[in-house]
């Protein structure tokens, strides 16, 4: 087995548990554009709406049980000697539900709260206001933590820093489009790491992958993480 894992999940490993990806038809997505509701510009020009959007997504997400995928991904985590580390795109909590402790939000998650005017950060209320008060300097200036379109994910220098020494590394349920995501793959690889997909369709950059397994993400994890421990 691979000493060190990098694993990036994205909105389909959540999917199974009635977490919608940007594409569901007649989901919380479908009802917004990306550019009202998912940037730095709409929050300016509309925070009624874009609180109203995160904090249905905040409700949703509190209900969500994590799925088979999430669990095995714990469970590898705890299983394997040495190291697992989950990057993950989605911003539900799932990981930590499901019981890992080793997870990077690169995109931020609903259960912060950020002032974008100190940079303060805590934990998010169910619902948020556009006049909520920062608790540090008292600004209404009260937004998501969710890394936005235009905006520099999360701990990026940590995550090249793990590519960099991984042995393996596996893209779960990721369309493979949104970048600097879609090349982690590239890097993986270039550091000599064994590469692996496992997605309902092959995404993008499905041809970038040593080794693809394609189908729901509650059958194909658990297989994936089953044959993993037995190596």
């Amino acid at each position: 087995m691979a000493d060190n894992i990098v694993i990036l999940t994205g909105a389909g490993i959540s999917a199974e548990s009635g977490l919608g990806t940007f594409r569901d038809e007649g989901g919380l997505w479908a009802q917004h554009a990306i550019e009202d509701v998912a940037t730095p510009e709409g929050f300016a020009r509309n925070p009624e709406l874009v609180h109203a959007f995160y904090n249905a997504r905040r409700k949703q997400s509190a209900q969500a049980a994590p799925n088979a995928a999430h669990k095995a991904l714990a469970d590898l985590e705890k299983t394997h000697s040495g190291n697992v580390l989950i990057v993950t795109q989605n911003v539900d909590g799932l990981h930590e539900k499901a019981g890992s402790q080793n997870v990077l939000h690169m995109h931020g998650a609903l259960a912060g709260a950020l002032c974008h005017s100190c940079g303060h950060r805590w934990r998010a209320p169910v619902d948020m206001r556009p006049d909520d008060r920062c608790p540090a300097c008292t600004a209404p200036a009260t937004r998501p933590d969710v890394v936005w379109f235009g905006e520099i994910p999360y701990y990026m220098e940590q995550i090249s820093d793990a590519l960099t020494q991984a042995d393996l590394f596996v893209s779960i349920g990721t369309s493979g489009e949104v970048y600097p995501a879609a090349n982690f793959v590239a890097e993986a690889d270039y550091h000599g790491a064994h590469t692996v997909e496992l997605n309902l369709e092959p995404s993008s950059g499905v041809s970038r992958f040593a080794e693809v397994h394609l189908g729901p993400a509650t059958e194909i994890v658990p297989a994936w993480v089953q044959q993993e421990l037995l190596r």
